[in-house]
């Protein structure tokens, strides 16, 4: 199998990985490495389920594109959000941290942040900070090219925290704090184009012609084509399958007997799956698939909106979105490379906060990283090996002051309701967190409850109470 990784990359250890060279390079040296790094594509969906896709056992919705990507790369079973919702997860995703250290930990702050309105209601958000490190300012310091298309979600209400002030080159898409920015949801009126509004002008009048999902493929095939002799980094965060399920076209699934909310949203995720056979078409047009690590995820469970018992969506596993059990974490994750990332099934226990660290692996950019992350680097597992310290640490979640859960090796404990006692699975024999083992190993939870305290800081948006 070829190494198109940068040959340094190649340690036994992780937390060697993680470690900035000390020895100097020469300027070809460091050339060298540059070109040898793929371009990165990373994929994510809004609100899928881990049992949403076939080649993670749905045989309901059609996803034969995504399908062909785990089927010809690394398919993860095992690998876990940032969070339960939204804001939260993308912040683990792109700052490497687990959610007891992200500056955004839930999607509503409890104090400071700045005040907004959802609906008729004023709410709070936190929003990224410039004191933040994210994976597109370790990627553009590496010399990559970095662009997010569609979905922020990490600005709060605060103008100034876009994607053109975290990092990014580059920005199309839609922001929290330009409400009208998505609306109608799906089908866009007005949209930005870096830090300028256009409109849509097949959408105007409240018209539903150009889905967003198409839209933002094509914003995100543009990108690429204009840097096709650069190194890139694009971030193409779809809003599908989130609800409102805003889905003209259902023909795929017209013949069934299902309701409109079931066909509406099997064709958001299907209509995704069609934009995304189109991006890597383009990519292979270009002649450079073969030089294109390309990584899909989903950013939470499906939600309750979701035919969650009709589809499955859920996998069969226990809780949705907005909970810490299986169904709210647990995602799909597939990783592609053609003669770099083994075709395989990996039972590996990782999240989002790897996520980060293993990017800076891929660019040769770990000197770039900030002081501490709290995930380690997957190259290995990238390239077929082993990799036993992902399944003997601690991975941690909080909703703070509501819900908290962590998971080390085949035990996890989670605590999806304000004040309520941990519970304790054996998620290797028991998926679906169906038999509570706490009262029979009370010191385990103990333990599990003094690890956790040490992988969170205190939070000034969400006070220890």
């Amino acid at each position: 199998m070829d190494k198109l990784f940068p040959p340094h990359l190649h340690y036994a250890s992780a937390a060697l990985l993680l470690t900035a060279p000390t020895t100097c390079q020469s300027q070809e040296e460091a050339k060298q490495e540059k070109e040898d790094s793929p371009n990165i594509v990373f994929i994510l969906a809004d609100d899928l389920g881990y049992g949403d896709l076939g080649c993670y056992g749905n045989s309901y919705i059609q996803t034969p594109n995504i399908d062909k990507l785990a089927e010809t790369g690394t398919r993860f079973t095992q690998a876990y959000a940032g969070s339960g919702i939204s804001s939260p997860s993308r912040c683990s995703l792109l700052t490497g941290r687990n959610t007891g250290n992200t500056t955004i930990r839930d999607n509503f702050a409890a104090q400071g942040g700045i005040e907004g309105l959802k609906g008729k209601n004023i709410i709070r958000r936190m929003h990224l900070l410039p004191t933040d490190t994210t994976i597109a300012t370790v990627l553009s310091a590496a010399g990559y090219r970095t662009c997010l298309v569609n979905k922020w979600h990490l600005d709060g209400f605060n103008p100034e925290a876009t994607p053109l002030n975290r990092g990014f080159h580059e920005f199309y898409g839609w922001l929290i704090s330009t409400a009208h920015s998505n609306d109608p949801y799906y089908y866009p009126y007005w949209r930005f184009a870096h830090d300028k509004l256009i409109n849509i002008k097949e959408n105007e009048a409240d018209k539903r012609i150009k889905h967003n999902t198409d839209i933002s493929t094509e914003e995100a095939i543009q990108f690429i084509t204009r840097n096709k002799e650069n190194k890139f980094f694009l971030y193409l965060a779809y809003d599908a399958p989130h609800e409102p399920y805003n889905m003209e076209e259902t023909t795929w699934y017209d013949g069934k007997e299902w309701d409109m909310n079931t066909k509406r949203y099997s064709s958001l995720i299907t209509h995704m799956d069609q934009a995304i056979g189109r991006l890597v078409t383009e990519l292979e047009r270009l002649g450079l698939r073969e030089n294109t690590l390309i990584i899909f995820a989903s950013d939470n469970g499906a939600a309750k909106q979701a035919p969650l018992e009709t589809l499955g969506c859920k996998g069969g596993l226990k809780g949705m979105k907005g909970q810490l059990y299986e169904g709210g974490i647990r995602i799909p994750f597939i990783v592609n490379l053609p003669g770099v990332v083994p075709t395989q099934e990996s039972n590996a226990t990782i999240y989002f906060p790897d996520v980060m660290p293993t990017l800076a692996g891929v660019a040769n950019a770990e000197k770039y990283l900030p002081s501490k992350v709290d995930g380690l680097n997957l190259l290995p597992l990238f390239q077929g090996e082993k990799m036993p310290e992902t399944n003997n640490r601690m991975l941690y979640w909080e909703f703070p002051g509501k819900q908290r859960a962590a998971r080390k090796g085949d035990w996890k404990v989670v605590s999806v309701k304000r004040g309520s006692p941990l519970e304790l699975y054996n998620i290797k024999e028991d998926k679906t967190e169906s038999q509570n083992l706490a009262d029979e190993y009370p010191e385990l939870v103990q333990e599990f409850d003094q690890e956790m305290k040490r992988m969170r800081t205190p939070s000034p948006y969400w006070p220890d109470k």
